[in-house]
């Protein structure tokens, strides 16, 4: 089972993906929108799919939509954690607490979902864990966002430190540019092995 945090575009094409190679589906989502056009998106592929509704930044409903997820289809193959907030801020511009909010999006979505799912990954033995993000390097336009990515690459190494020698795979998944379609950086082409 693949489980997506599908924030579009990328995340439906994730899903899609994933979906022509027959694994059933789960979609999490903090909007209604966003979980009915990734799900229109897998469903000509015929596999299983649940969209589930649950804001990466609330602890409760997000442990909730993960644990429906493998109440449904059981603990999931591979996880994709595909959520930002991407805006420009300067050095000063943002609030404190703004940047707690972009934070909890950036990065602390992800450590939840992970601390939810990894560990039985582990006792597993298999499993492929995958955080997305951009900023390579920091950008001074976009602070929030960089200091966000630079605490998801921190984040990806600690789990595969943690859970790599039980036979969890962790991985980030770097884009070094806006993911649009139609562009270099289109989503289908980077859901692609």
């Amino acid at each position: 089972m693949l489980l997506v945090v599908a924030q579009q575009p990328f995340g439906r094409s994730v899903a899609r993906r994933f979906a022509r190679e027959g694994l059933p589906i789960a979609l999490v989502a903090r909007t209604a929108e966003t979980l009915a056009a990734a799900a229109e998106a897998v469903a000509p592929f015929g596999v299983p799919i649940v969209p589930l509704a649950a804001d990466s930044t609330d602890e409760t409903a997000l442990r909730a939509a993960l644990d429906a997820a493998a109440e449904r289809f059981g603990l999931p193959d591979v996880v994709v954690h595909n959520a930002a907030v991407i805006r420009s801020d300067t050095p000063g511009q943002l609030s404190a607490r703004g940047h707690l909010d972009a934070w909890a999006v950036n990065v602390v979505g992800a450590l939840t979902a992970a601390a939810h799912v990894a560990p039985a990954m582990a006792r597993r033995g298999s499993g492929t864990f995958i955080v997305t993000g951009g900023m390579p390097e920091p950008k001074p336009q976009y602070v929030s966002l960089s200091l966000g990515k630079a605490g998801v690459r921190t984040l990806v190494a600690l789990l595969d430190q943690n859970h790599g020698p039980s036979g969890v795979h962790v991985a980030g998944l770097t884009v070094d540019g806006p993911v649009a379609p139609g562009t270099a950086f289109d989503p289908d082409d980077i859901a692609e092995p």
